[in-house]
């Protein structure tokens, strides 16, 4: 009993074991939940569930956070919500180019939560490479926060000058190597990523990509690109790698809950971009303020954040309220 309780008190980035055993419990048993009972089958979500499963994600992401609140203390708790908030507004960004890709490869709104759930999984994974190898760079090299401060401002600038811009799904050099590197179907085969049919040329039975893969292949790279942004945005709040963790996965899992609740209505968000872009260049340039006024206040940091945010989406629902809705990705 002593030797386990040695192992959960081992230190993991600045945090006892069992911290991180606890959040790693928390994340599989929601995965689970989902997976295993709410959508053991294949069928659509309609707006009303997708807003349920949501606001269970964020109930769960507040509880976790109350108790962040509590044991770390409030500094941690302050940075885990400004560290949400910033993760959850900057992916919403994400569910536009989501929708154009299932659009792209007309995937049938049954087996959009199947790409969404192991997108999910690869997020998770590829978020904790990212994240440790920032906090490894920050914790030697102190200096890169400034870098990541440039990298915001210049980011935040160049989102608001590219509100308006459109990814080219068809154009994605992504895309165009793994049609030239792997046999894809031309049709979808169920829910299935893979297939085993015959080679045209050889009349050999091999293992074939379906559309459906390449969405999903797709989505982890354009969750990839976000990050670069999101990353180093909550850095800027917190060099806590537990913080910046825990605060990414529960935002993103939230937001792919809520997704078929956004994608009937994204178009509402059209000025988001503005406001989002306002709060990169708030970060960035908070990090080169600390030298003439000191460390920023975190309750100021989340208010500021909180209020362009909640700006920007007010804004948006009062210009496009005679918009029409878009229509709804078959």
């Amino acid at each position: 009993m002593e030797y386990i309780t040695q192992i959960l008190s081992t230190d993991l980035l600045g945090k006892a074991l069992w911290i991180w055993a606890l959040f790693a419990g928390i994340v599989f048993t929601l995965l689970a939940l989902d997976l295993g009972v709410l959508h053991k089958e294949d069928r659509e979500i309609d707006v009303r569930e997708s807003l349920l499963l949501s606001a269970g994600y964020i109930t769960a992401a507040l509880c976790f956070g109350a108790w962040v609140w509590w044991y770390l203390g409030a500094p941690s708790g302050m940075a885990y919500l400004t560290g949400f908030m910033i993760e959850k507004s900057l992916s919403m960004d994400n569910v536009f180019v989501i929708a154009l890709i299932f659009s792209f490869f007309a995937i049938p709104r049954p087996y959009q939560h199947r790409v969404l759930f192991w997108g999910i999984v690869g997020v998770i994974v590829l978020r904790a490479v990212m994240i440790g190898l920032g906090a490894a760079i920050v914790s030697q090299f102190g200096w890169v926060l400034y870098l990541f401060g440039a990298f915001l401002v210049v980011t935040g600038v160049k989102m608001w000058i590219l509100a308006d811009h459109v990814p080219d799904i068809a154009g994605n050099p992504l895309l165009k190597f793994l049609r030239r590197h792997m046999r894809v179907t031309d049709t979808l085969h169920g829910n299935a990523f893979w297939v085993r049919q015959a080679d045209p040329a050889t009349g050999k039975v091999v293992r074939w990509a379906t559309p459906l893969f390449l969405a999903l292949v797709l989505i982890e790279f354009v969750d990839l690109v976000f990050a670069v942004d999101s990353v180093p945005a909550i850095f800027a709040i917190t060099t806590d790698p537990f913080i910046v963790y825990t605060s990414n996965i529960f935002a993103i899992l939230g937001l792919r809950a809520l997704y078929f609740a956004l994608a009937a209505m994204i178009h509402r968000f059209k000025y988001l971009k503005y406001a989002l872009a306002l709060v990169l260049v708030f970060i960035g340039t908070k990090i080169f303020l600390v030298g003439f006024i000191g460390k920023f206040p975190p309750a100021l940091s989340l208010t500021i954040t909180f209020g362009l945010i909640a700006g920007g989406v007010l804004v948006s629902l009062w210009k496009t309220r005679s918009a029409l809705p878009a229509s709804s990705t078959s």
